[in-house]
């Protein structure tokens, strides 16, 4: 045998020695992780977040993950455009490093130390904090506040090097290289041997990068699970090559963010605080405390193996958490007591506990626990913030909200708002009524139930930029927000809306008419369409200077009858009015009078005026189609008309209808005919044009038992009265039902299950069919009923424009005189705003309620915006503007709203200026008899509104709201309210006192204070 020269015995040995240093070190490595300490700790360390002024081209933002979604990280691009479009700006917003953004393209996650607890949070204008929410709600506060058992059983299932006493300080938490090894191993094995199950490879930090940041909260490749290790890898050296805070950090976080399915009533439930909680009703405060029990107390032992159970339950779980919370829970406890022993062998707990533990069953709650009590009244300026936000970006819940990582600042105060809510609850105490000063005339009786009284606040302060909410309060102990939400009568202070539209009507003809000379007026004079053009011609006549402020002033005293006795055909019918004190109704009254003292009837007459005058600014003159039958535009409107009242019909019959079958359907409309051969022949041909004769005769022996008819006559019924043998309208009144009921059950049988608007397309021709008598010109007196009806709607749609012009917050006007004095309804944060416009020298601007907004502070992803302020939309003159503040503070000073007067002072004890309209709402329905004699009154709601402002920047309404039945019992007026702010004005003397000297001029008090 050849003998090995020295040389390669000596290349042999020093590669054996090589191959035996490299295993020494690696093991070594896997051991104390240096190598890996040493370089992932400075790579950690470059990966640095800075937050620097303005928007940043390198801002990034994740678009994956559980964890990015909940806390809305993930919808950050969608909620900044949202607020850019809205006025808000970014001033300021995280900048990665280049390192970070290298390593997220490579493919890790972001390296950051991720916030176990995170929702929204809401601050007053002075930071003060209005509403705060972090979910998990229960949480281990750090380490030491978990149960060493808890922490012993957790290792022991899930990864049990972690805190090894004896392992090196710089180990690498993220990998146990034994576990990733024979799990490797079986995967490969698994490959050949589909049954083989060595187990997971996973500690707890890489299970913590999977139900965060993996798509889904899964691992769904190898790939993914190399992710996950180097990202947690990478996470361990944040602080530093030393990971002995990082492995306890890691438990922590471990247990108060790993995902445990979700519940009906509770949503997603994560941690296991929350966990016990939502699926066993226990706190874990007490579930930890318990867990430090003695076992050596038999009672205490027990409720320690009670407690515990829940807890490795949860900890089982987690593998699978809807399947053996949810449906499989038989399983979960078989897998406890199998779990139990192989603690207790471990000598993770005792084997007293092990038995004692075994003994136990786990009780689920049938539902999850009660949501805790919510005070809508205490939250209801933060639920209208909580609102604004939802809208604004989108969101589908409030549920989805309050888990986002955001806060807001707002521009409520909150110590006014608080002393504001607090008043209104104390409103059910007849006691502080009293003493309040809110029982008396006009105000509410000693008998008067409190309860049933709703009251909202709403108020104001002029910006730069915008009008900002101080307060936003009300008492009604429900979600609805009575401010905006609600829909309502608030009387006379529409003639506020009416006022304005009139005095901006007549600077419109100032403008127009102005430059005219005294000739060219005198020949438009007699050709002005209507009474408020002939008024403006007439005193730009008279007055060579021709002065709109002068002429406005002139305009506010021209006067008006109160008589109540006339007849006004308006809103489709014929209505009278009445004024709320008929001391007034023989009177002639200026508006400005009228307007102090609220008097219905000349606010009746003067919108009766401006709807002459929009008709007149129409394409066609109201005179000549009235007055010419024969005139081109007639049938145009008769054809509107019965369009639109056809369809009003029809929508009825429909929603009745179409809940039936064809045979319900055929049953009720003979139930509603005329029982006549004719009428029943009639019908049956109309359902059933298509049926033959036979079936006509079988369907009349069956409803006329007693009256014998021969094949003979059933055929001449059945060719008399076919669908060809008269109109739709003929057959109609034949049968003794509205020939559109007729038609629509006959078309329902062909098209059952189809959508209202494809009925109405397909009723066209039919609604005509019906009002084929209207367009006869011997029916004019009628045709001109209907056309005076076009021309009012049409003239109250042109009117809604300009009241939505205002801030009207609806889409439509009640096309009535009675829109006048508050049958259109309104809102009480809408009045509000229009007193903004009056506030702010007739520029409209926007409410603002948000001051700024911050996402994800503390995070790669924060970004800062606050609101730009913007010049406003200038909406009205500046004279009609102070026109109207001067009536305002008249009815302050001498009228329905005088309880107010000398109220507010500056802190040199000088009266402020205030101005307001009041206005009370008496909702009823009344049945008359004919010869209109009143049959029955029901009351439906009660209210009074006081629309205010003080001084030059603060302005806002007050409503009193009783609805239903209740209401009848209740007489106050807009007197309550009035003495509702002058009872307040302790509580927002502050925001007050905090103005500088006023802008409202001397001229323009003096001005209020001595008008007639």
């Amino acid at each position: 045998m050849r003998s090995i020269k020295p040389i390669w015995l000596l290349v042999i040995l020093m590669f054996i020695s090589g191959i035996v240093a490299v295993c020494i070190w690696a093991g070594e490595e896997m051991r104390s992780s240096r190598l890996q300490a040493r370089n992932l700790s400075q790579m950690a360390g470059s990966m640095t977040v800075a937050v620097e002024d303005g928007p940043q081209q390198s801002a990034w933002f994740p678009t994956y993950g559980p964890y990015n979604q909940r806390l809305g990280y993930t919808y950050l691009p969608y909620f900044i455009k949202a607020l850019r479009g809205s006025n808000y700006e970014v001033n300021a917003q995280a900048q990665p490093s280049k390192e970070f953004m290298r390593f997220v393209h490579f493919g890790g996650f972001p390296i950051y130390r991720a916030k176990t607890t995170a929702g929204l949070a809401i601050y007053d204008r002075n930071g003060a904090a209005l509403h705060s929410m972090r979910y998990p709600t229960r949480t281990f506060d750090n380490f030491d506040a978990i149960p060493p058992v808890l922490t012993g059983t957790l290792l022991f299932i899930e990864n049990r090097e972690l805190l090894d006493p004896d392992a090196s300080p710089t180990r690498n938490p993220a990998i146990e290289w034994d576990r990733f090894m024979l799990a490797g191993f079986g995967h490969i094995l698994g490959l050949f041997v589909p049954s083989v199950n060595t187990g997971g490879g996973s500690t707890l930090a890489t299970q913590i990068e999977k139900f965060r940041f993996s798509p889904e909260g899964q691992t769904s490749s190898a790939r993914e699970k190399i992710k996950q290790i180097i990202s947690a890898s990478m996470r361990a050296y944040m602080d530093g090559p030393d990971t002995t805070g990082t492995r306890r950090q890691i438990v922590l976080d471990y247990l108060n963010a790993t995902p445990l399915s979700a519940r009906a009533g509770w949503g997603e439930i994560n941690g296991v605080g929350d966990g016990l909680w939502a699926w066993f009703g226990r706190e874990l405060h007490d579930t930890s405390a318990q867990l430090n029990f003695d076992e050596d107390d038999r009672d205490l032992l027990r409720v320690k193996a009670q407690a515990y159970r829940h807890v490795l339950a949860l900890i089982l779980a987690q593998r699978r958490p809807s399947y053996y919370l949810a449906t499989n829970r038989g399983e979960l406890e078989q897998l406890i007591d199998i779990t139990l022993t192989q603690l207790a062998q471990a000598g993770v707990i005792t084997a007293k506990l092990r038995d004692a533990a075994a003994k136990e069953k786990l009780l689920f709650l049938a539902a999850p626990p009660p949501v805790p009590g919510y005070s809508f009244v205490a939250q209801k300026a933060v639920s209208a913030v909580r609102m604004h936000l939802l809208n604004l970006f989108g969101i589908k819940s409030l549920y989805e909200l309050d888990r986002f990582d955001m806060r807001a600042s707002t521009t409520l105060d909150m110590p006014v708002q608080e002393k504001v809510t607090d008043f209104l609850q104390k409103l059910k105490d007849p006691d502080f009524l009293k003493e309040a000063g809110l029982q008396g005339f006009r105000l509410l009786g000693e008998n008067s139930d409190p309860t049933k009284i709703n009251w909202t606040i709403v108020l104001y302060e002029k910006g730069e930029g915008g009008n900002e909410v101080r307060v936003q309060a009300d008492n009604l102990d429900q979600p609805l927000d009575l401010n905006e939400g609600a829909k309502l009568d608030l009387g006379s202070t529409a003639k506020l809306r009416t006022m304005i539209t009139y005095l901006e009507i007549l600077s419109e003809l100032h403008k127009r008419f102005a430059a005219f000379d005294d000739d060219a007026l005198a020949e438009v004079t007699e050709d002005a369409p209507d009474a408020l053009t002939k008024w403006t011609i007439t005193w730009l006549r008279e007055h060579k200077d021709r002065n709109l402020q002068a002429m406005l002033d002139d305009a506010i005293q021209r006067s008006y009858s109160a008589n109540p006795r006339e007849t006004f055909y308006t809103g489709g019918g014929v209505h009278r009015f009445n004024n709320f004190d008929h001391k007034d109704d023989h009177r002639i009254v200026p508006l400005a009078e009228a307007f102090r003292h609220s008097i219905n009837l000349p606010f009746i007459r003067l919108m009766r005026d401006i709807v002459n005058y929009t008709i007149a600014q129409g394409p066609e003159r109201k005179q000549v189609i009235l007055g010419d039958p024969d005139y081109p535009a007639r049938q145009e409107y008769l054809e509107r008309f019965a369009d639109q009242e056809g369809s009003v019909f029809l929508n009825r019959y429909f929603v009745e209808y179409s809940k039936l079958d064809e045979e319900e359907s055929f049953e009720r409309l003979i139930k509603r005919s005329r029982k006549s051969m004719t009428a029943l022949t009639t019908v049956y041909r109309s359902v059933y044009p298509e049926q033959p004769a036979s079936a006509l005769a079988e369907f009349l022996r069956e409803r006329v038992p007693g009256r014998r008819l021969s094949d003979e006559q059933v055929a001449r019924y059945y060719v008399s009265y076919g669908t060809d043998a008269y109109n739709l309208a003929d057959r109609g009144y034949i049968a003794g039902v509205h020939p559109l009921e007729l038609w629509l059950v006959g078309w329902l049988r062909e098209n059952r299950g189809v959508a209202r608007r494809d009925m109405l397309k397909a009723s066209r021709d039919q609604r005509l069919q019906t009002y084929s008598w209207l367009f006869r010109t011997r029916h004019k007196s009628a045709q001109d009923n209907r056309i005076r009806i076009l021309l009012e709607q049409d003239a109250f749609d042109t009117i809604q424009q300009r009241w939505a012009r205002l801030g009207y917050p609806f889409g439509r006007l009640v096309p009535s005189l009675a829109t006048a004095i508050g049958s259109s309804a309104d809102k009480p944060g809408a009045l509000a705003e229009l007193m903004g416009i009056i506030v702010n020298d007739g520029v409209k601007l926007p409410t603002v309620r948000l001051k700024s907004v911050e996402f994800a502070p503390g995070t790669p992803y924060q970004t800062a915006m606050t609101r730009k302020d913007r010049p406003g939309e200038k909406v009205l003159p500046h004279e009609v503007v102070a026109t109207v503040r001067t009536a305002l503070m008249d009815v302050v000073a001498n009228g329905t709203a005088r309880r107010v007067s000398g109220v507010f002072k500056d802190a040199a004890g000088n009266l402020l200026p205030v101005g307001g309209k009041t206005g009370t709402g008496d909702h009823r329905f009344d049945e008359f008899a004919p010869g209109g004699r009143l049959i029955s009154s029901r009351v439906v709601k009660r209210t009074a509104t006081l629309v205010f402002f003080i001084d030059d920047r603060l302005f806002g309404s007050i409503t009193a709201y009783v609805a239903g039945p209740d209401a009848a019992k209740y007489s106050f007026t807009s007197a309550l309210p009035a003495q509702m702010l002058t009872a307040m004005a302790p509580i927002l003397q502050p925001l007050v006192d905090e103005k500088q000297p006023a802008t409202i001029s001397a001229v323009e008090t003096a001005r209020a204070a001595s008008l007639p």
